[in-house]
């Protein structure tokens, strides 16, 4: 591990895209001693480790309290919202968390958290096109998509910071990147495209993350979509 100059260790921040409650991809991970110890594991989004909230879910996360990472993520629309928003509220690095365990946060939409002198932007979010399979309030909730306090409060925050930060980690992508993938953004995922895309042009960053889509690929020097692959926050 690197040292900082006044003897403490820098974590290593570490982004993934979509983990679906897969107990294999952080058991694999672990085991394999792909991580280090501190480092810090962000999912953009359908983390889905509390989606059915049952003792088998619950059970992994009591194990995964016990390892030595911290677990991060932005919602997607595969998450249980009714779960997620009953747990309690804290403040972690300079924004709002929902506490999941002692090592597992929920990175609310619209905050900017200061971690390892990197200023990051969270916003999740978006539309379950396979809503027709789903069942309203048992496989889906409405609350995937943001509402207008949600945005307010984004704004509101990266004015705090002259709308500058390091990073931006969402789980859908701007409109323009959507079609640059060969998408077209749902109707009912409009006003989100269209605020993540007023967000690139004008909220200055290094790079952006997002997951959503399936894929591992640099759309950009500045984007970037995950899937399965990795990437270290320099």
């Amino acid at each position: 591990m690197f040292k900082t100059g006044l003897g403490g260790e820098i974590k290593l921040i570490r982004v993934t895209g979509d983990t679906h409650g897969e107990h294999g991809r952080f058991i694999y991970a672990h085991n394999n001693k792909e991580w280090d110890e501190g480092d810090i594991i962000i999912v953009c989004g359908d983390f889905g480790y509390i989606f059915r909230n049952n003792e088998e879910e619950k059970k992994f996360l009591d194990d995964i309290e016990s390892w030595p990472y911290t677990f991060c993520f932005v919602d997607g629309n595969h998450e249980n919202f009714a779960v997620i928003n009953s747990l309690p509220v804290e403040t972690w690095n300079g924004g709002k968390v929902h506490k999941v365990r002692n090592n597992v946060y929920h990175l609310m939409r619209g905050q900017v958290f200061q971690i390892e002198g990197k200023k990051i932007f969270t916003f999740g979010g978006a539309y379950s096109m396979d809503r027709i399979f789903r069942t309203l309030n048992r496989s889906y909730w409405e609350e995937e998509i943001p509402n207008g306090k949600e945005y307010k409060e984004a704004v509101e925050n990266l004015r705090k910071h002259d709308n500058k930060v390091d990073y931006i980690l969402t789980h859908t992508a701007p409109r323009e990147m959507i079609l640059r993938m060969g998408f077209t953004p749902h109707d009912r995922e409009l006003e989100l495209a269209g605020f993540l895309e007023f967000l690139m042009h004008e909220i200055e960053h290094k790079h952006w993350f997002c997951g959503h889509w399936h894929k591992d690929l640099d759309l950009s020097d500045k984007f970037t979509v995950l899937w399965f692959e990795t990437r270290i926050l320099e």
